[in-house]
């Protein structure tokens, strides 16, 4: 009994001793102004999906810049396809999104940055379509043909969170394969320009359905500012997608998102771009997808110039050697470029960017 008490005794002293410490720690922190971020927390409810990308939306939530974002996001058929039987009919609209988030401070001219800190997929199970008139080697009303369209089917593929995988299983024959997951947003924007109202089927210059598999944790996202508060909108959640996402989907999950935002005053961006630790990255929206491309790398030489200090003919020249293009989409009403270059073939960022 006297060693158990002498034993209570020290560990109580000791316990005495960490308390001490961590409330002199939090004092000194309190008195550096090292205070943690905020959290605004939003449970997304049914009757407050959108489908639109617009500022005359009332905010289902306001934040200041250096806030976290805690919410969710429905799958891009509302949650509404979920076994053998279920149609396409089914689903409320086309990806509903989860917003708009007004953010305290943003002005047009400025810049909204969403450094995305964590995705999880928000269930057990994805789904995948085809659908008729979508689909980049399917008859669709852009690209019409003679031969009927490609008929409905629908895939599920359970997902196993221990190995973070999710199974393809054939249709027509029993072969399986294991899908490594990585979940992104298919939709991040913010409200467009000129008080337009945007479909959530559709990418562009305010963001929208960019089907970016960049748009994962560790990347920031920058979108310009056109409205005051910027309004964000999140949603189309994807666990993983090939590139060009050619059959029209990708494998569609709910999402659980934490996200920060930044307002960045006085800066002014024409298109969404991406940054991680390796890369700078831009996006271009457009039909044909040379035209894509080349929007995507004109802003890309203007980062460099503005942000680097290279002149834009050398930028241009640097990347001809050391640029890479990913192909996100062809399937949307716009396709998806993103142009990037490794941050290692450039200068030091110039002061104050």
């Amino acid at each position: 009994m006297a060693v158990l008490y002498n034993s209570c005794s020290e560990g109580a002293s000791t316990m005495k001793s960490l308390l001490t410490l961590l409330l002199l720690s939090a004092a000194a922190c309190a008195q550096s102004g090292n205070k943690q971020p905020v959290v605004v927390h939003y449970t997304v409810k049914p009757s407050e999906l959108k489908y639109t990308f617009a500022s005359s939306y009332q905010p289902v939530a306001r934040l200041k810049s250096g806030n976290i974002l805690e919410t969710n996001t429905v799958d891009c058929f509302g949650n509404a396809v979920r076994k053998p039987g279920d149609t396409l009919s089914m689903a409320p609209g086309d990806n509903p999104l989860s917003g708009p988030f007004y953010i305290e401070g943003a002005e047009p001219g400025d810049t909204l940055a969403v450094k995305i800190l964590d995705l999880q997929v928000d269930g057990d199970q994805g789904v995948g379509a085809l659908a008729p008139g979508f689909g980049a080697i399917n008859s669709t009303t852009y690209t019409p043909m003679l031969n009927d369209p490609i008929k409905e089917k629908i895939w599920y593929y359970p997902i196993d969170h221990a190995t973070n995988t999710a199974t393809f299983q054939a249709l027509d024959s029993k072969f399986t394969v294991k899908i490594p997951l990585h979940p992104f947003f298919g939709c991040i924007g913010v409200a467009p320009a000129g008080g337009e109202a945007r479909t959530s089927v559709v990418p562009e210059a305010f963001g929208g359905n960019m089907d970016s598999p960049e748009a994962s944790v560790g990347t920031t996202v920058y979108f310009p500012v056109n409205v005051p508060g910027a309004m964000l909108f999140m949603g189309d959640g994807h666990a993983a997608m090939g590139d060009g996402e050619i059959a029209g989907t990708a494998i569609e999950v709910p999402l659980r998102s934490r996200v920060q935002v930044r307002v960045i005053k006085g800066k002014t961006i024409n298109w969404p771009r991406f940054e991680n630790d390796e890369y700078i990255m831009t996006v271009g929206a457009y039909r044909p997808v040379d035209d894509a491309l080349r929007i995507a790398y004109t802003e890309l030489v203007n980062w460099i110039h503005n942000d680097y200090g290279l002149s834009k003919m050398d930028a241009y020249e640097l990347l001809s050697e050391v640029g890479e293009v990913h192909l996100n989409e062809m399937v949307d009403p716009n396709y998806v470029i993103v142009a990037k270059v490794k941050k290692k073939f450039l200068p030091q960022l110039k002061a104050g960017k």
